[in-house]
């Protein structure tokens, strides 16, 4: 064989016939997931869905709405976590193309296209579609909605902590550093000696009440999952603990408090079962202690559900007689159920399920921080992470892998199954030709003697 030389100059040919056109290998996941949005005619059903937010005839045609979202899905399974490098992987990807549907000599939509869409798509336009995909597993059977684990986690904004101005004045830190220092002598402080006062000055504080960042309003000043202090935004996921998919996923300000939200998004998680069609009803929210408090025990018991949280410790004893007799009836049964041996297995699935979906969507998923601002453009994009999160529980069930490498790993794994296999019937014929061979030896030497 010849050593092959790379060209440095290629002259491009004017005109290429399509069948002479190098056709992609493809993904097997990717070519799997067409199929199963076919079976349940998910592009009719975007495009039905998205008609009210275009114009008639006017203009050039956008995004066709299948291929939007299914841009979203590629951004949760290549871990993408902004609308530019999925374009770029996109179109940099033929297979990843020919899951959006786009012929050979058809471009992929650019990020600025995508950034457009997601803007001018409404949030109810992305809960359907999130409802679309539990439809999907409530055909399938997978959908059970009994018992909902429920925890949040942090999302970081698009947004710098250096950049938060006082609501007040409207004055950055600077300026407010400034005027402090001036008070204490220093008429014109350089930037180092204004740095050396503001870390030494007493009575420093951050609080969301006096400061926010023009940039993104909605994001908060909130302690990250790895102690750091960043502008943020929580996330809340209820995860149905019989088949680990995400029934609701909402997005609060990073300062929310847990016992705020927690009947919220469980009366979210009802809806879209309800709206999935799945035949049960919500029997048991299981969470963990940050959640425990007096009125959301009181919230659970009216609304049928009942509430496996256990209780945070205090200096004190509860006092309960000047309090209702029925909140003291609720949580004194909160208190029993989680405690038992049922309530503490409850626990541990939570505890497993929806870290793990949070493992999912944030770090491998690419969803720990955000590019976009505004709590509704936020909950939109993670609503379609945790959509993309609930197929491969699907695809699991139809083709038993649930995502790319999975399937890249299968294969791998056949060959390395065949390759043992061939060597053990080699092994099996050699140790075979040797028995023959010493039953003729043996024949020969008889016939000897």
């Amino acid at each position: 064989m010849a050593l092959g030389k790379r060209k440095r100059e290629r002259q491009l040919e004017a005109f290429v016939s399509a069948s002479d056109l190098r056709q992609s290998p493809g993904y097997r996941f990717y070519t799997a997931l067409n199929r199963l949005l076919a079976e349940n005619d998910f592009d009719s059903f975007v495009e039905a869905l998205c008609v009210p937010c275009y114009a008639g005839v006017t203009g050039g045609p956008s995004i066709p709405p299948g291929v939007f979202f299914r841009m979203t899905f590629v951004g949760y399974f290549e871990g993408l976590p902004s609308h530019r490098s999925i374009a770029w992987r996109c179109a940099d990807i033929r297979s990843l193309a020919e899951f959006l549907g786009l012929g050979p000599a058809e471009e992929t939509p650019d990020h600025s296209s995508i950034s457009k869409t997601h803007k001018r798509l409404p949030k109810d336009v992305f809960d359907e579609v999130f409802r679309f995909i539990l439809r999907v597993a409530a055909r399938k059977g997978l959908l059970w909605g009994e018992k909902l684990g429920i925890d949040s986690t942090t999302i970081q904004a698009n947004a710098s902590m250096k950049s938060i101005v006082r609501k007040d004045s409207g004055k950055d830190g600077k300026d407010y550093t400034k005027k402090l220092a001036k008070k204490v002598g220093l008429d014109e402080p350089t930037d180092a000696e204004l740095r050396q006062f503001d870390k030494k000055r007493p009575g420093k504080t951050v609080s969301n009440d006096d400061g926010e960042n023009p940039n993104d309003p909605d994001a908060r000043i909130t302690r990250m999952t790895n102690g750091t202090t960043r502008m943020a935004y929580k996330a809340e996921h209820a995860v149905d603990l019989e088949s680990d998919l995400i029934v609701s996923a909402t997005v609060h300000p990073g300062n929310a408090a847990d016992t705020a939200t927690v009947i919220d998004t469980a009366i979210e998680a009802a809806v879209n079962l309800e709206e999935a069609r799945c035949d049960s009803d919500v029997e048991a929210i299981v969470a963990d202690k940050g959640y425990h408090s007096t009125k959301v025990m009181t919230l659970a018991a009216e609304f049928g559900m009942q509430p496996y949280i256990p209780e945070r410790i205090g200096p004190t004893q509860r006092r309960w007689a000047e309090k209702d007799p029925a909140e003291k009836k609720v949580v004194y049964a909160a208190r029993r159920r989680t405690k038992s041996k049922h309530g503490k297995l409850l626990s541990r699935t939570r505890s497993e399920w929806v870290e793990r979906s949070f493992a999912d969507v944030y770090d491998t998923g690419g969803a720990r921080r955000t590019w976009l601002r505004g709590l509704q453009s936020v909950t939109k994009r993670h609503l379609m992470k945790a959509a993309a999160r609930n197929l491969p529980t699907i695809m699991r069930v139809i083709c038993g892998l649930g995502s790319p490498r999975a399937f890249k790993g299968l294969r791998t794994l056949l060959q390395l199954a065949w390759t043992h296999f061939d060597r053990l019937v080699s092994a099996l014929a050699h140790l075979s030709g040797r028995a023959i061979g010493d039953r003729n030896a043996a024949g020969q030497s008889t016939l000897a003697i």
